[in-house]
C-alpha cells in the first residue's frame, strides 16, 4: 500500500508517457528507413533520415531531375521509300540546269533590263582608233585576233610574226572552214565585236569614259574571227534579233555576250534578256568565258653592261704592245631623200596598183579610208 497515493498518480502517467514516446520514435525511424530504401531503389540519391515531423515534406519533393525529352516520332520514324526523293537527283534530272549554264543565268540576272537609248552621237571614233595596239605588243588588235583564232598561219616577213598573211579559220558562226589570204579576198574573214559597238552605245557605253570604251572595242573577250558574210548580216544586232546559224555555238555565243555586258556594266532590253535566258536554259557544258586584255608589256630596258675589270699593273707591264688600229673609212654621204608629194591622189585601188603604191598604208600620200575595207590600216591589199 502506497504511502502517497497522489505521487503514484503523478509518476505512473510519467512512466506511461515515456514508454509511448520511445515506441513512437522507433516506429517513425523504421518507417523512414523503409521510405529511404524505396527511394534509393528508384535510382535517386538516398536522402538522410529525417525526423517524423519532416516526413511529409521529404516525401512530396521530387526525387530526381526531369528526364530529357526523347525525339519526336516524326523525326525518328523511317522515311517511306516510295515518298523519298532520289539522293542522286535522278528524279529532277530533266529539270536541272547544268552548273555552268546556271552560272551564266545567274550572271544574266545581275544585268539591268532597260529600254534602248537613242543612237544620237554614235560613231566608230567614240571607241578610239580602229584596231589599236592596246596591249603594246607591237601588233594591232586585228592581227592579234587573227593570230589567236586561225591555224596554219604564215606571217609577213619583217613584222616579227605580227601581220598574218594566210591561215585557216574554223568558223564558229557557220561551222565551216575558211581559208584566209590577205589581199583582195581578206574580207572573207572578219573580226566581229560579239557585242556590237552600236548596240553597246545604246545600252550604256556612251556613259563610259573614252579609255574604257577603247578597251571595250579591243577586248579579246568581245572579239572573234568569223565568217565575213555572217558578220555583215548580224550588223549591230543583239541576241533578240540575231544568233549564229550554227545552233551548237549559240550557248557559248550568248554566254560571251553576257560576260561582256556584265564586265562593262551595260544593260539589256527585255526582249534581249528573254532571248538570252531561252538560249542559256537549253545549255549543257557551256562556260562563261573570262578572257581579258593581257597586261601591257613592260618596256624593254637597255641591257646594262658592267664595266670591264681593270687589268692588274703586272699584267699590263708584261703585255706586248698592240699595233694601232687603222681608222675606219668614212661613211659615204647619205643620199638626199626627196620628201613625198602631198598632193598625190588615187581614184581607186586600180590606180594605186598601177602606180606601184599597193599596198598603201594609212599616213602614206594618197591613202584614203575607202581603200582599207577590213579596217587594218592597210589598203588595196
Amino acid at each position: 500500500m502506497n504511502r502517497y497515493p497522489g505521487e503514484i498518480s503523478v509518476l505512473s502517467p510519467a512512466r506511461s508517457t515515456r514508454s509511448f514516446g520511445a515506441t513512437d520514435f522507433i516506429m517513425a525511424t523504421v518507417f523512414a528507413s523503409v521510405l529511404v530504401a524505396t527511394t534509393a531503389c528508384g535510382g535517386a540519391p538516398a536522402p538522410e533520415a529525417a525526423p517524423a515531423s519532416d516526413l511529409a515534406t521529404h516525401t512530396s519533393a521530387p526525387s530526381s531531375p526531369a528526364p530529357t525529352p526523347s525525339p519526336t516520332v516524326a523525326i525518328m520514324a523511317p522515311v517511306d521509300g516510295d515518298d523519298a526523293s532520289d539522293a542522286d537527283g535522278a528524279d529532277l534530272a530533266a529539270n536541272a540546269q547544268s552548273p555552268v549554264a546556271d552560272k551564266a543565268l545567274e550572271v544574266l540576272k545581275t544585268i539591268p533590263v532597260k529600254g534602248r537609248a537613242p543612237k544620237t552621237g554614235y560613231s566608230r571614233e567614240e571607241f578610239g582608233p580602229a584596231w589599236s595596239d592596246v596591249d603594246r605588243n607591237g601588233c594591232d588588235t586585228r592581227n592579234d585576233i587573227l593570230e589567236r583564232d586561225l591555224t596554219a598561219k604564215t606571217f609577213k616577213p619583217g613584222t616579227r610574226d605580227c601581220v598574218v598573211l594566210t591561215g585557216v579559220l574554223s568558223d564558229p558562226y557557220t561551222a565551216g572552214t575558211i581559208s584566209f589570204v590577205r589581199g583582195p579576198d581578206s574580207a572573207k574573214v572578219q573580226i566581229d565585236h560579239v557585242v556590237a559597238l552600236n548596240d553597246a552605245w545604246q545600252k550604256g557605253a556612251q556613259q563610259l569614259a573614252p579609255d574604257r570604251r577603247k578597251a571595250f572595242a579591243n577586248d579579246p573577250l568581245n572579239l572573234l574571227a568569223v565568217d565575213g558574210p555572217s558578220n555583215q548580216r548580224k550588223g549591230a544586232g543583239d541576241a533578240a534579233t540575231w544568233l549564229p546559224p550554227n545552233k551548237a555555238y549559240r550557248c557559248e555565243y550568248v554566254a560571251r555576250q553576257v560576260a561582256v555586258k556584265a564586265d562593262y556594266e551595260l544593260w539589256v532590253t527585255q526582249a534581249e534578256h528573254d532571248a538570252m535566258a531561252t538560249v542559256l536554259g537549253n545549255c549543257a557544258g557551256v562556260d562563261v568565258p573570262s578572257e581579258q586584255i593581257p597586261p601591257a608589256a613592260e618596256p624593254k630596258q637597255p641591257a646594262v653592261v658592267p664595266p670591264a675589270a681593270p687589268v692588274p699593273a703586272e699584267a699590263a707591264d708584261d703585255a706586248a704592245p698592240q699595233p694601232a688600229q687603222p681608222a675606219p673609212p668614212a661613211a659615204p654621204p647619205a643620199p638626199v631623200v626627196q620628201p613625198p608629194a602631198t598632193d598625190v591622189f588615187y581614184q581607186n585601188c586600180s590606180a594605186v596598183r598601177a602606180a606601184g603604191a599597193a599596198p598603201i598604208r594609212a599616213g602614206q600620200p594618197g591613202f584614203e579610208p575607202k581603200f582599207d575595207r577590213d579596217g587594218d590600216g592597210v589598203g588595196c591589199e
